[in-house]
């Protein structure tokens, strides 16, 4: 369950990222002019937008499993240049009779356990030239993630959120190990990360921040129960308040370290 209302008020530390890792992917992709272009976990829209700016002549077609975020992006529908359909991308492979030139996913990935599995069949149906580029949280050690995974597991919530899905993501290096064997002649990688420094404001700020990502699977579990779901985020939020204290002049200073991989298949 997701709110992309919720998504997008940090909008602007969200969509940096992406612009981060298109930055270090080639304007030529194979299918020019006509390319396609998947976006994989496509959210509200945005971000398919911004492909569409960038390779205007392309067909994107942005893929996600929230019906939520699907309907909030069908606002930015362009019939023949961008569209959206529902795909779980655990299972998401190109059909045979599609030829993507890019393959791109951002932020979405660290949801599906073990993607990096999916990586020979995505580059295998890339021609020559085609590109896959993905970024990721990386934090998941930082105190956002580990006070969550403490007070899910702890005797009050453990019943119902002791297994909760939690995101997870290799580091540049191990994508880079995946990667670059695939494919005939194998890829051209380029693989790092960035720790950005967010600085949050407003009353609770991490905690806002965390409701638009981190805790949505939680609160999906709650949400039959408003008094629990209050209950745990009062919880939270207080823990979060000691872990992440304002600084002098009133903004909340919280680093988040992402994962970048560009992709590109001889």
């Amino acid at each position: 369950m997701w709110d992309p209302k919720q998504y997008l008020r940090h909008a602007g530390y969200r969509l940096r990222p992406l612009r981060d890792l298109l930055a270090r992917v080639p304007d030529d992709l194979p299918g020019h002019p006509g390319v396609r272009i998947a976006d994989l976990g496509c959210g509200p829209g945005g971000p398919s937008e911004i492909l569409a700016a960038r390779w205007p002549e392309a067909h994107i077609t942005g893929y996600d499993s929230s019906p939520d975020m699907l309907k909030e992006a069908a606002a930015h529908t362009r019939p023949g240049r961008l569209d959206f359909t529902h795909a779980d991308l655990a299972d998401w492979r190109p059909a045979p009779d599609e030829h993507f030139g890019l393959l791109f996913s951002n932020a979405a990935l660290q949801w599906v356990p073990g993607h990096q599995h999916a990586f020979p069949d995505w580059i295998a149906a890339l021609p020559a030239g085609g590109v896959l580029a993905c970024q990721m949280p990386g934090n998941f050690r930082a105190p956002s993630h580990t006070l969550l995974a403490e007070l899910c597991a702890s005797p009050r919530w453990r019943d119902r959120l002791g297994t909760v899905p939690r995101p997870d993501a290799l580091d540049p290096a191990g994508y880079a190990d995946v990667l670059a064997p695939l494919g005939p002649r194998g890829c051209d990688i380029d693989t790092w990360e960035t720790t950005y420094l967010h600085r949050l404001t407003g009353p609770d700020p991490v905690l806002d921040w965390t409701k638009g990502t981190t805790l949505r699977p939680a609160l999906a579990r709650l949400d039959d129960d408003p008094a629990a779901r209050d209950a745990f985020l009062a919880e939270y939020g207080e823990a979060l308040r000691k872990a992440y204290p304002p600084s002098a002049d009133g903004t909340t200073a919280v680093p988040f370290r992402r994962i970048f991989v560009v992709a590109v298949k001889r």
